[in-house]
């Protein structure tokens, strides 16, 4: 089957975007082409509830992309983008999938039933969340981010463990990773709803990749991904539905170039 990505959205020096629909642009990507995803697809947690945002009451709501039809359908979801990520995968690549409790079990189910390898369970710590107005259950602090890679005898995934051996004062890097949520400074030009700090990225680009390689994010939002892969020294192809992200996108890239 031939495939071929339609023209981009914006394309220089190794960064691409790509405005579109997920999962009918994943189909067009070449098999095993990619060396790295990362996602953060849609936790489906945009249900009229509340939350506090700069110590205000705020929505939830994130957009139409964030609304859940049901459990099937968020299932049938993760599926599909999930088995269109193992085929354009290498056969030594891996994935990294962003979660809350909302998505994230939906998500660990999918990637085994399609045949990859989960490594690492890493639960992200935000050390400054927001306070949890309903007082009627433990504030939520974590998200969390499964690591895998194909379930194939032969692969060999990369991670460059000693790099984050000397990163963590020369001990084995552990995999709970605390952190603040993402700072004004990395929002100059916009902010996305579930946008992720650039430290986060920068390490798990680092950790599990080399410069030279092809970095994908299927729902790339604000391209945090993208900005991390190129002061890595990675390639860079970046997905989402939304021009306005894509806008956003393009001049976060635009200023590390």
């Amino acid at each position: 089957m031939k495939r071929k990505l339609p023209k981009p959205y914006y394309s220089k020096n190794g960064a691409t975007l790509y405005k579109g629909d997920s999962l009918k642009l994943l189909k067009k990507i070449e098999d095993e082409s990619i060396d790295l995803i990362f996602a953060d697809p849609p936790y489906f947690l945009s249900n009229d509830g509340i939350t506090c945002k700069s110590g205000k009451m705020a929505s939830v709501n994130k957009g139409s992309w964030d609304k859940s039809n049901g459990l099937t359908d968020k299932y049938n979801f993760n599926r599909a983008w999930i088995k269109e990520c193992y085929r354009i995968l290498s056969p030594d690549g891996s994935i990294w999938v962003s979660g809350t409790l909302h998505n994230i079990y939906s998500v660990g189910m999918a990637l085994e039933e399609n045949n990859f390898k989960i490594l690492n369970n890493i639960t992200w710590q935000k050390t400054n969340p927001p306070p949890n107005l309903a007082c009627r259950c433990f504030t939520h602090s974590t998200e969390t981010i499964i690591w895998a890679r194909k379930n194939l005898k032969k692969s060999r995934h990369t991670f460059n463990y000693t790099v984050m051996k000397e990163e963590n004062g020369g001990r084995q890097m552990k995999d709970v990773w605390a952190g603040t949520t993402t700072p004004k400074a990395e929002k100059v030009f916009g902010k996305h709803p579930t946008q992720k700090p650039i430290y986060l990225l920068d390490r798990i680009i680092r950790a599990s990749s080399n410069e030279g390689d092809l970095v994908l994010d299927p729902f790339c939002g604000s391209s945090t991904t993208g900005v991390a892969a190129i002061q890595n020294n990675r390639h860079y192809i970046g997905i989402d539905i939304s021009k306005e992200y894509m806008i956003l996108s393009r001049k976060r890239i635009q200023e590390v170039m």
